[in-house]
């Protein structure tokens, strides 16, 4: 594929001049910012971007790109470690003007433009008493959370981002716009709901809306290291006392004002305050370092992560899955782990692992071959989000991570409990996996049907700057 020349970017203005769409080169004002992504690893100089204001727009940029063999992606929210919303020298599909939320407070439905992030649809469903399940970290991008699969703190009570997802429109690889819902295209609707981000741009989604009028009991603590046991007992009996309303992230973190690494819990409970209280009294009584926690509205909920995950500085995703009971002894030692990684490199102590436990009775009700998302089983994601600033350190990080990460996948993970804990689900969160890992351990026994679909809808591979479900 080439690179967009000078006299195609004429072109590709004159194609789009009518239009509301805003093709910005590296002379343009705006430039800069609109190539910046979450990491700096995920930065690239574009031949243009694209600030598309409709589905029109899209396909006019979609086909002129195929006619004329130039590479492009899709940037939403941006927050892919891997590059997927950027190129160099080619072509950027910027949805970032196309952050419209509609709610429908009769239907108790909300539509959503493809650029949106998470903020937006939290305080528009929240004027009229209503939430959406989404991510948890609220300046995400709701196109790239949703296609994937999402989870999100709700997800205990009205199962996976996806499950909840009505239609959606999708600009094609060969420039046509449909709609994709039970009835509409039910076999891309299929394939969009957990491999979206390989069938086309998705310019718009309508969720169902539940019911959220009531704050939540939530917020961040910090214990010290030595409490690990006591922490770990509390997780192992959660599926015993959790009903769907209730989560906990709990993981490892240095933050700025510690020496050394400390655990970060985040909990949420959907429920009064003297029910939040019973619950998470084992763990407010062992006297945490920090806790910020009290009863917030539900959109507040989605921003105590947002200081951790700021943008700037290097990063890479990386995930692996824990089925209950967790070893305490294993925990230690992974929290050795981390420590070592940060007592041994450079300004890597904003970095993050974290145990995921959002209940799953909703996610695994719905059959395995229902959606193309594979990642439907009775164990837990767990993330990791490391970051640095030095770029001599990128593939260090990168291979510490991955290291780390499969040692937990394969001591803590369904590789421990043998066929049948694997025949419930791939253990492979799709937005966590890295982008060389393969296209059958994310989607499993769904992969022959993706494929099949794949090159219906998208026969020369447009879309693989995902997780490549066509590979050469």
């Amino acid at each position: 594929m080439s690179l967009l020349s000078a006299s195609q970017n004429e072109e590709l203005k004159e194609l789009l001049r009518s239009t509301g769409a805003a093709v910005l080169t590296p002379d343009s004002a705006g430039y800069a910012d609109s190539i910046r992504r979450w990491s700096d690893t995920s930065e690239k100089k574009a031949g243009a971007v694209v600030q598309v204001t409709s589905a029109e727009d899209v396909s006019t940029v979609v086909k002129f790109a195929v006619a004329n063999k130039i590479p492009f992606v899709v940037h939403g929210g941006g927050h892919s470690t891997s590059g997927a919303s950027s190129t160099e020298g080619g072509i950027v599909i910027s949805l970032v003007k196309m952050r419209r939320v509609l709610v429908d407070p009769s239907a108790k439905t909300i539509t959503v433009e493809g650029g949106a992030i998470w903020e937006d649809v939290d305080e528009a469903a929240a004027k009229h008493g209503l939430a959406a399940v989404g991510g948890t970290v609220n300046h995400t991008g709701v196109g790239g959370l949703t296609l994937g699969g999402g989870y999100g703190w709700l997800t205990g009570r009205y199962g996976l981002t996806i499950d909840n997802l009505l239609s959606a429109k999708v600009v094609l690889a060969d420039g046509s716009i449909v709609t994709a819902s039970e009835t509409q295209n039910p076999d891309l609707f299929w394939a969009l709901r957990g491999a979206g981000q390989n069938f086309g741009v998705v310019t718009e989604f309508v969720f169902r809306a539940h019911e959220q009028k009531e704050p939540v009991y939530g917020g961040i603590l910090f214990f010290d290291s030595e409490k690990i046991a006591e922490i770990v007992a509390f997780l192992n009996r959660f599926e015993e006392t959790s009903n769907g309303d209730q989560g906990i992230f709990f993981g490892f973190t240095r933050p700025p004002f510690m020496d050394k690494p400390v655990i970060v819990v985040a909990v949420y409970y959907n429920g009064p305050q003297t029910d939040a209280d019973a619950f998470f009294k084992p763990l407010i009584s062992l006297g945490p370092l920090v806790d910020n926690t009290g009863m917030i509205a539900y959109e507040e909920l989605n921003t105590v992560f947002n200081g951790g995950a700021s943008y700037g500085g290097r990063k890479s995703f990386s995930g692996a899955n824990v089925v209950l009971p967790l070893d305490v002894d294993f925990v230690r030692e992974i929290y050795d782990d981390f420590t070592k990684v940060v007592q041994t490199y450079e300004n890597v102590g904003e970095s993050l692992l974290q145990f995921e436990f959002i209940p799953y009775k909703e996610v695994v009700k719905v059959p395995q071959d229902a959606t193309s998302c594979a990642n439907r089983g009775r164990y837990y994601n767990v993330a990791s989000a490391f970051r640095w600033y030095d770029p001599s350190l990128d593939r260090e990080m990168r291979k510490v991570q991955k290291a780390m990460m499969t040692k937990i996948q394969q001591r803590a993970g369904i590789a421990k409990h043998g066929t049948e804990a694997k025949e419930e689900g791939v253990g492979m969160y799709a937005n966590y996996s890295e982008t060389d890992t393969r296209a059958s351990e994310v989607f499993g026994a769904n992969l022959p049907r993706l494929q099949a679909l794949k090159k219906q809808y998208d026969p020369n591979n447009i879309f693989k700057k995902w997780h490549n479900l066509l590979p050469e």
